[in-house]
């Protein structure tokens, strides 16, 4: 019976050597299990939660890079109003400036329209990113071209073939300018926010994987020590057996 009880305690210490975890059964340790499997899946529901926080980084990191090359376009705007406002120059030039002034117009109009893996990057409608494994969100701030600041700027009646019509187009850029102010500090806030929210995830992820390890995870000296034990009394209780096994015959030899 011994010898059986360190046989069956010598395949159970070699299973837990050659998987690396304490529960080989449910019979090992069933409320284990059943937290092990609860952390499991925690890990698995924050691990998805940082890659929408990382995706929805990306997202607003596509925002700000639309919206820093728009400010670049408003600028140029304002410099060309301002020259256009030049009593010197003549109706020639300042057709030559609106050339280019309705280009960059046609630019910030048409950037409205742009997209981030279909999903659209400058919409009034606030995009909620799912960022904790029990479905907890964060509201994005939306950034919307379609404000009346940037369409005033943009509109085709807005033009500076006259020092009048780049008195007025000055103005509606700098509001414009002003509305892209802050719409890239919101852009900054929703990255920053995530971004800390994403390195907390990460943390808590190290955490729940610690614990499940805590729990699963075999201690290979010691069970080491446990599998080098287990085979010294096989081996003991085996050669004990065979022994015993020759008691009969010896006996037998003895009443021939």
């Amino acid at each position: 019976m011994n010898l059986a009880g360190s046989t069956t305690m010598l395949d159970q210490s070699l299973a837990r050597l050659s998987s690396g975890s304490k529960i080989t059964s449910p019979a090992d340790d069933p409320a284990g299990l059943a937290e092990s499997i609860g952390l499991q899946s925690s890990i698995g529901r924050t691990g998805a939660a940082s890659t929408n926080l990382i995706n929805a980084i990306s997202f607003s990191q596509t925002q700000d890079g639309f919206l820093s090359q728009i400010g670049g376009a408003l600028d140029r705007m304002s410099e060309l109003s301002i020259a256009a406002q030049d009593v010197t120059k003549s109706a020639s030039d300042r057709a030559d400036y609106q050339a280019e002034f309705a280009t960059l117009q046609q630019y910030v109009t048409n950037s409205s329209g742009q997209t981030f893996n279909g999903v659209s990057l400058f919409s009034a409608t606030q995009l909620s990113v799912t960022i904790d494994g029990d479905g907890g969100t964060f509201n994005m701030t939306a950034i919307d071209l379609s404000n009346a600041a940037y369409t005033n700027a943009t509109a085709n009646t807005v033009n500076i073939t006259t020092t009048a019509g780049a008195v007025a187009a000055l103005a509606l850029i700098k509001a414009a300018i002003t509305q892209l102010g802050t719409d890239r500090a919101d852009v900054g806030a929703n990255v920053s926010r995530m971004t800390y929210t994403n390195e907390q995830l990460g943390t808590l992820q190290t955490n729940l994987s610690a614990a499940k390890s805590q729990i699963t995870d075999v201690d290979v000296a010691q069970e080491s020590t446990q599998f080098a034990r287990f085979q010294i009394l096989v081996q003991a209780g085996t050669s004990m057996l065979a022994q015993a096994n020759q008691i009969p015959q010896s006996v037998l030899k003895l009443l021939q």
